[in-house]
């Protein structure tokens, strides 16, 4: 049985609650960089008729395909979506937009070519937007694709944000099961910049079968193979999501999320190396069991310390007082290569 068989069974297994058509996913304002500047956020996540690749099986560790629409929602329905998203920044007076659809914002399936210029020439409209994200896969990311961006967003700063995960093909493919090859990222990220647009590369730490030491290590290597074609690097802890495939061997004690000591580890390494290069990490979930975390008494501390260096890009934010947990994770890199990535302890 293929891993995507796997996935798939498991994605058909789920009961999924049906949501309203004229709704996003979710919106939330936040902060991030722009130009080594803070810049108020919008992210937006629009609930589309799906990821194709999470139709057809999917990623290992994600759950945002159980997010897509039960019926397909309309032209006007997505619209309205941008409308009751954009309310949430009704009080910022410069911020950026950060679009979502747990799937590709360039797949025309999703997002029909309409609707991209309805969104897009909205926002260029817009006096307050400054910067516009698009999160979309590789194979969408086309010189025609791009160029259509440009043109209905004008003069506005554009960048493309794609889940690369892993430069090693072999762990996206055996681990992660994420449908498309290193070159494919490293073509869509030309043809993006060709055409004066910047690119956001999204890695994860600790997919399914490394050990913490094999996946602190490849985050590392990762960096500097992508580094050539990126502008930004957001390092994503991975965590248990429901109906996924990281959740059933979770369940079953066969995976640990990763441990905070690494990703600071990982910062401070690859910053150290690119040091005019912006690496952030949000440490979804951490501190929680389904997260990644240390102990009780320090995962809070620690994930504060990642955020606050990720909106900074200052290093000494990362020297966090050491903790008794931290000879824990030294030994954890130094023993579970012998358990092929099964958890020594949690």
């Amino acid at each position: 049985m293929s891993l995507n068989t796997t996935v798939l069974e498991i994605r058909n297994r789920q009961r999924v609650k049906p949501s309203p058509p004229d709704r996003p996913c979710a919106a939330w304002a936040g902060v991030d960089l722009l130009d080594g500047c803070k810049v108020d956020t919008l992210t937006i996540i629009f609930r589309t008729s799906g990821c194709w690749w999470g139709k057809a099986g999917g990623c290992t560790m994600c759950g945002y395909v159980y997010d897509s629409a039960q019926t397909p929602p309309s032209n006007a329905d997505l619209i309205k979506q941008l409308g009751n998203a954009m309310t949430k920044a009704s009080g910022f007076d410069l911020f950026m937009v950060k679009i979502f659809t747990s799937g590709s914002f360039l797949d025309t399936r999703e997002i029909p070519l309409e609707v991209r210029h309805n969104i897009l020439s909205s926002l260029e409209e817009d006096p307050r937007v400054v910067k516009v994200l698009v999160e979309t896969r590789p194979e969408f990311v086309t010189e025609e694709a791009i160029k259509d961006c440009r043109s209905s967003l004008k003069d506005k700063a554009f960048e493309i944000a794609t889940g690369l995960e892993t430069s090693s093909d072999l762990i996206r493919k055996e681990s992660i099961n994420k449908g498309f090859t290193f070159d494919d990222f490293k073509r869509a990220a030309r043809i993006a910049r060709d055409d004066d647009a910047t690119v956001k590369t999204y890695l994860m730490l600790k997919p399914l079968f490394l050990s913490e030491g094999q996946a602190l290590e490849d985050m590392v290597r990762s960096v500097r193979d992508a580094a050539p074609y990126s502008d930004t690097f957001s390092i994503n802890l991975c965590n248990i999501q429901n109906g996924t495939f990281v959740e059933n061997l979770w369940q079953r004690g066969q995976y640990r999320p990763p441990w905070l000591w690494s990703i600071v580890e990982i910062l401070k390494r690859t910053k150290q190396e690119f040091p005019d290069m912006v690496i952030t990490s949000d440490p979804v979930g951490a501190g929680s069991k389904r997260g990644p975390h240390n102990c009780k008494e320090c995962s809070r501390d620690v994930a504060d310390a990642i955020r606050q260096f990720s909106i900074t890009q200052d290093i000494s934010c990362l020297e966090v007082p050491d903790c008794e947990c931290k000879d824990m994770w030294e030994c954890v890199l130094q023993l579970d290569d012998h358990t092929f990535g099964a958890p020594i302890t949690d």
